[in-house]
Parts: structure tokens; sequence; C-alpha cells
């Protein structure tokens, strides 16, 4: 009829959000995610949903300035090439801003070249991600800049 009580689920995944780990990052963080690929986006948007991020989104450049000035984001995944102003700009402009010189910002890009990831480091981003999106890779790598990030504020 229904698990005996007592036992837990089969999987983390379903495990009530009470039963988090101590020690893992709080799962209501604010993630922006700037893509303009609709299928990269609901395959960003599914793997976070299931961590409980709440998610913005932006779609092109001025978007993404918008957005991460009106929604103040936690950490910002950043797709490299996108309409009226490349990943890489809106990165250095946003990093001009006080609000913003700490906040996280993952490149992500399908075109991955050499010497792309030493461009966005320049840029100011503080990870460098290929596509297609490693859905293991990702989570792991958020959770890890949040962490970080939350060591600096304390």
């Amino acid at each position: 009829m229904g698990r005996e009580a007592g036992l837990p689920l089969p999987y983390r995944w379903q495990q009530p959000v009470n039963h988090i780990q101590e020690g893992e990052t709080a799962m209501k963080k604010k993630i922006l995610i700037v893509e303009d690929n609709p299928q990269n986006m609901r395959l960003v948007e599914m793997i976070l949903r299931a961590k409980n991020y709440t998610l913005l989104r932006a779609t092109d450049g001025q978007e993404a300035l918008d957005v991460a000035r009106g929604g103040r984001p936690d950490l910002i995944l950043m797709d490299i090439q996108l309409p009226k102003i490349d990943g890489l700009e809106v990165t250095r402009r946003l990093r001009k801003t006080k609000a913003f010189r700490r906040i996280p910002v993952i490149a992500m890009t399908a075109y991955a070249m050499k010497g792309d990831k030493e461009k966005a480091i320049e840029a100011g981003c503080d990870a460098y991600l290929s596509k297609p999106i490693n859905t293991r890779e990702l989570p792991r790598v958020i959770a890890e800049m949040l962490r970080q990030r939350q060591k600096v504020k304390a």
C-alpha cells in the first residue's frame, strides 16, 4: 500500500526538503539563468528546480542586465553567445557595479575553443562550463560556488 513508517524513501531526490544534510547550501538561493536556447534553458531549469533554487531567467544580454539589477541573484549562469550583448560584456558591466563584484558568475558555452576559458575569467567569470551541460557537474559547481560565497560573507 505505501512505505512502512520510519523507512527512508529510496532516492535522495524523494527526500523531504527538511531532511537536507547539514553543510549543504541553503536551497532557496536565487539563480539567474541567462540562456537564449530554449532547450538549454529548459534543461537547466529542470536541474535547478530539482534542487529547490529560485530561478530568474533572461534570453539576451540586455535582459540579463535588467533582470540581474532588479532580481539581485545569488549566482548567475551566463551563456557567452547571446543576442544584443554577449555574455562576456554583460559580465564586465555587472562587475563594474559594487553590488555584483562578488556574485558568482559561471560562464557556459557550446563553442568551447582554446583560450575561451581565459577570456571568460578575464571578463570576470568565476567558473567556465562547456555545453552540452553535464547534469551532475552543474549542480555540484553551483553548490560549491554558493558555499564559497557564503564563507566570504560570514
